[in-house]
């Protein structure tokens, strides 16, 4: 059996820094829309995501994909956002396993209200934080780690 290639010390303050970071974004990003739009960061993701789709709505397959959770994940939050009437089910009319999510007119005025203040809790907590070359090396390596690890799950 091959012995582990330990991280050496320049790895793991990059591995500690990621992780701390990361769980503190979410944290501050969680807490901001719990209190100013009484949304999860799931809920409120589930929402930008649907809003952008041509017709407001997508395959919960795909939009389980889009977000990276689990179908059964996704299906808890998309109950919570029916049960407020921000998001609405459909079936898909070519397959009758299938069934959208859509957001709601009231969906709609949920998520032009959450925006302005999450938009300021990702600037606050990251955007602002970083000079533009910071952003731009981050932005470029956590996008090499995520076109590696999709492409693994493929």
């Amino acid at each position: 059996m091959d012995e582990p290639r330990w991280l050496d010390e320049n790895e793991m303050a990059a591995w500690r820094g990621f992780v701390a970071a990361s769980n503190l974004v979410a944290r501050h990003l969680e807490r901001q829309l719990k209190d100013d739009a009484g949304l999860s960061h799931t809920q409120y993701e589930i929402l930008v995501q649907l809003s952008a789709s041509s017709d407001g709505a997508m395959r919960m397959t795909d939009l389980a994909d889009r977000l990276i959770t689990s179908k059964s994940g996704l299906t808890y939050q998309v109950t919570q956002l029916e049960k407020a009437g921000l998001v609405s089910r459909r079936s898909c009319p070519s397959d009758v396993r299938g069934v959208f999510a859509e957001i709601t007119e009231k969906g709609w005025q949920a998520l032009r209200a959450a925006a302005p203040g999450h938009v300021a809790a990702v600037r606050e907590a990251l955007i602002d934080v970083l000079t533009p070359a910071q952003l731009a090396g981050l932005a470029e390596s956590l996008a090499t780690v995520s076109d590696r690890l999709r492409g693994s799950d493929r």
